[in-house]
């Protein structure tokens, strides 16, 4: 009984330690919660039992940067919060990705007009963004969709189907 005899190909999958620990940090994400008006509801709702972000690795919003990889900047930034945000973000351990939820964190939503000085307008200026969720407020399956495209473009791959409008 050689080996030429066998029907089966062998079982191991070999994969760079990237992809690896990819995999891993799709599923166990850690968010820094950044809330900033009523995009921050919506968040919190999604992290309520109705939605259940646990069944997808994400359940504990958590309260420090040196304990989270994605930042959830939700609602409207304010120019005196700005700091803040950028000294909470370079706190954050490396890799670290950065969701703007709602059109107040995505271009300064509603209070972006000609003349205005206490707005900043869209995360982007101060922050590299990963993944755009836009709304005002967006619904809880919005920023469900969102984490699910930060898990896809972690892995290469999704593992939830994706539901196309009819």
């Amino acid at each position: 009984m050689g080996t030429e005899n066998l029907q089966h190909p062998p079982v191991v999958h070999f994969a760079t330690l990237d992809k690896l620990l990819n995999l891993g940090r799709a599923n166990s994400l850690w968010p820094l919660t950044f809330g900033l008006a009523c995009c921050a509801i919506e968040m919190m709702a999604t992290g309520a039992s109705r939605f259940d972000l646990d069944r997808f690795g994400i359940g504990v919003f958590r309260p420090a940067p040196k304990q989270a990889d994605v930042m959830i900047v939700a609602g409207t930034i304010s120019k005196k919060m700005a700091p803040a945000i950028v000294t909470l973000y370079e706190q954050m351990p490396h890799p670290k990705w950065v969701i703007a939820m709602g059109n107040c964190a995505i271009s300064g939503g509603p209070f972006k007009f000609e003349g205005q000085y206490g707005i900043v307008e869209g995360a982007d200026k101060i922050l590299p963004v990963d993944i755009y969720i836009p709304g005002c407020p967006p619904r809880p399956e919005a920023l469900i969709e969102g984490l699910l495209l930060l898990e896809e473009k972690l892995t290469g791959s999704r593992r939830w189907p994706r539901v196309e409008p009819q």
